[in-house]
């Protein structure tokens, strides 16, 4: 069977119409939507000769033995955010299962061949990002913190994966599906603007950003917004503001691929009569440099404390999460760069500002590389998310490409 890259492309416009509707695609983890795209996906592998198993964290594993057990993965998670895109996730899930029916059609290849769709990549219903591959990595986080997340009608994790026959206290079991693994490849919309604004269809990616997540409290004094004079104000929200104006200097200051974004400020009381007393803001920094990072943060951290000192408040510093840089291996981005070339003549590397699967993959050791494709627009998490068909196929051809060269070099030890 010869590769079609147009059957890609089709194949995710039928899922989007199985799983989508007016607002975008609806296939949020743990729900009933994403259990008919998993069924569905599980349908379009069936007539390959693969094992199919899920693990302990409910990611679906799409086996095609080979000559050695040694195993060259190909993920993606099927996924989305609510309202999501058509491309976001399930375009590295269609584009391996393609990639498997070549490989498959051409014979026993030399190494095992292995699909995975990773359970729970956006953490879109729980907050809680990357669960599958978290879960297979080993690096899933507290399970005290997991148990105790519900989603906006109150349901807990615990009680929604259970319904998927998964249990936080076995999950951790899916690490053995990383035991044989040799190499990991991943194919993404960019999700950005860099490859468009560089008149580019495909890129390769170098890593994903190191991030730093923490709310931000600013603490003043409530007092009526009528009779307090302006010099006489702690105002809360002076700080916060501050604070935002501060984080596009300091990212400035960091270089090419630093960010820093306040995604968030509520204030109390929260009344147009009354200064505010308490303004709590989310803070996101991202880069792909640890030492940039780490700089960025201890940056932010000072000046929060300097504006505090001069509004007459206080600031209190909480660490939500945090994730260190994560490089891909170099001699797969060499063998990446190549295939980009082959198939669409120029390439270009860029970091990954979103997190992927991959990142957890390539922290448990295993040599990872990653391939975008561009997005139009650079917009994503959204239903206007869409790619040019003829790039999406060229992205197709060029992870069919990097499969070969992949699986040549694991072969050769």
């Amino acid at each position: 069977m010869a590769l079609s890259p147009s059957r890609t492309v089709a194949e995710l416009k039928e899922l989007r119409e199985l799983t989508g509707d007016s607002e975008g695609a609806q296939r949020v983890a743990w729900t009933e939507t994403w259990s008919t795209a998993r069924k569905w996906l599980d349908k379009k592998v069936s007539e390959l000769p693969v094992e199919k198993t899920c693990d302990a964290a409910g990611n679906q594993w799409f086996t095609l033995p080979g000559d050695s057990e040694r195993a060259l993965l190909i993920g993606g998670h099927i996924d989305s955010v609510p309202n999501g895109g058509w491309l976001d996730g399930a375009l590295n899930v269609m584009a391996g299962v393609e990639v498997l029916r070549r490989i498959a059609a051409d014979g026993t290849p030399p190494v095992t061949v292995r699909l995975v769709n990773w359970a729970d990549e956006e953490g879109a219903r729980f907050g809680r990002s990357l669960f599958g591959s978290s879960a297979a990595a080993g690096s899933m986080a507290d399970q005290d913190e997991l148990r105790g997340r519900r989603d906006a009608d109150g349901v807990s994790l615990p009680e929604a994966i259970a319904r998927f026959d998964v249990d936080l206290a076995t999950a951790l079991e899916a690490k053995a599906e990383l035991a044989s693994a040799a190499a990991y490849l991943e194919l993404h919309i960019e999700q950005g603007p860099v490859l468009e604004s560089l008149g580019l269809p495909l890129g390769v990616v170098l890593g994903t950003f190191g991030v730093e997540r923490h709310q931000v409290t600013f603490r003043g004094q409530a007092a009526h917004a009528g009779s307090t004079p302006m010099d006489k104000r702690r105002d809360a929200l002076a700080g916060a503001a501050r604070l935002e104006l501060e984080i596009r200097e300091i990212a400035k200051r960091a270089g090419e691929g630093a960010v820093c974004t306040m995604g968030g400020v509520v204030t109390r009381p929260g009344i147009v009569t009354s200064v505010v007393e308490t303004a709590e803001c989310l803070l996101d920094q991202r880069h792909l440099d640890a030492t940039k990072l780490a700089e960025m943060l201890s940056n932010a951290e000072a000046a929060s404390r300097r504006f505090a000192e001069e509004e007459s408040i206080d600031v209190e510093w909480e660490r939500i999460w945090n994730i260190e840089p994560i490089l891909f291996d170099e001699a797969l981005i060499e063998l990446a760069d190549e295939a980009v070339r082959e198939v669409a003549g120029s390439s270009h590397r860029l970091p990954s500002g979103p997190l992927h699967d991959a990142a957890e993959v390539a922290r448990a050791g295993v040599p990872t590389v990653m391939l975008f494709v561009q997005s139009l627009r650079g917009l994503s998490h959204t239903k206007l998310e869409d790619t040019e068909e003829e790039h999406l196929e060229l992205s197709v051809q060029a992870l069919d490409r990097l499969a070969d060269k992949a699986m040549a070099q694991v072969a050769a030890g």
